[in-house]
């Protein structure tokens, strides 16, 4: 992260040398666009965390430690899908439920399509992009990620085919 905050302070540094008008512009623009961003996102995440607050621990490993692995990788996609985590919020989650006996592929289900895929964002998404570009690209991320989650369970021999 700081290896990008620098490229990025190097790279606006470079733009100012090069046209301070146009940089200056380029500042305003993006701080605008920031405006109109934040909210919608941080009523988004707000409510995703009263969720997980709400969702105990217990729950989230009966749902995705389930006999079935079929039941599991589904229902660990469906969950990742819904809710939105950052990485360093997700990680150490997977790395607990992976202590309590939870798959490999059900964890990289669950870690990828958290990651990928977004439906509570879709909103915001379709504003921005439109509908069918946010539609083709939260199930194309979700294809991706069953892909992965499939081919980590063939990794770890979770799965054989």
């Amino acid at each position: 992260m700081r290896i990008l905050l620098l490229v990025t302070i190097i790279a606006l540094f470079v733009s100012f040398c090069f046209d301070k008008k146009k940089t200056l512009k380029a500042l305003r623009i993006a701080v605008k666009k920031m405006q109109k961003i934040i909210p919608p996102f941080a009523v988004m995440l707000m409510f995703v965390s009263i969720v997980l607050y709400l969702l105990p621990e217990k729950v989230i490993l009966a749902i995705l430690d389930n006999e079935s692995k079929g039941v599991s990788l589904t229902l660990a996609s469906a969950i990742g899908s819904i809710s939105v985590l950052p990485g360093f919020i997700a990680f150490p989650l997977c790395r607990l439920l992976l202590q309590k006996g939870v798959t490999y592929m059900v964890l990289s289900a669950f870690s990828t399509t958290l990651m990928m895929v977004g439906l509570v964002s879709i909103p915001i998404e379709i504003k921005y992009f439109g509908i069918k570009i946010s539609v083709l690209r939260n199930f194309v991320s979700l294809l991706i990620a069953l892909i992965i989650a499939l081919f980590t369970g063939f990794i770890f021999g979770e799965l054989f085919i």
